[in-house]
C-alpha cells in the first residue's frame, strides 16, 4: 500500500514531491495531448517551484529512454515467448506499447526525475503558510 512520505508515493500518484498534498499536473488526463506534461508552476499547498531552473525536465529524459526501453522488452518478452508470436508481431507489439503508453511514460519520467532532488517534509505545507502569513 502507498503511504504518504514514500518517494513511490509522489511517483505513481504525481503529487507535490515535498509535501504530497497536490497534483503537480494540471489534468488528471493525460491521454488528453494538449495536457500530457502540463504542469503548475509551483504548488499550492507547500509553495515549492517545479522547475528549479531553466530545462530542467530534459534530465527526465535520460529515465524516460529507460522506462521505455523497460516497456519495450516487456512486450516483446510477452508476445514473442508467451503468446508464441513471429519476431514481425513482437515488433509491432513493442511499437504498439510504446504509443500507448507514452503518456504514462512521460508523466512517469518527470515524477522520478523530479523526486531526485526533492524530498518529503510533512511540514512544508504549515512553514509555507507561516511563511506567507509573516509577509
Amino acid at each position: 500500500m502507498l503511504k504518504k512520505g514514500s518517494k513511490l508515493y509522489s511517483i505513481l500518484t504525481g503529487s507535490c514531491p515535498k509535501c504530497h498534498e497536490e497534483s503537480m499536473y494540471v489534468s488528471k488526463n493525460m491521454y488528453n495531448p494538449r495536457e500530457t506534461i502540463h504542469m503548475h508552476e509551483h504548488c499550492s499547498t507547500c509553495g515549492t517551484k517545479y522547475k528549479i531552473e531553466p530545462s530542467f525536465f530534459y534530465g527526465a529524459m535520460y529515465v524516460s529512454y529507460g522506462l521505455g526501453t523497460a516497456f519495450a522488452v516487456a512486450a516483446f518478452v510477452i508476445s514473442f515467448l508467451f503468446l508464441g508470436s513471429s519476431l514481425k508481431t513482437a515488433f509491432f507489439a513493442i511499437i504498439g506499447t510504446l504509443i500507448i503508453f507514452m503518456p504514462i511514460i512521460m508523466r512517469l519520467s518527470r515524477n522520478i526525475w523530479i523526486n531526485f532532488f526533492f524530498k518529503y517534509d510533512p511540514n512544508a505545507a504549515d512553514n509555507h503558510k507561516k511563511s506567507v502569513e509573516s509577509k
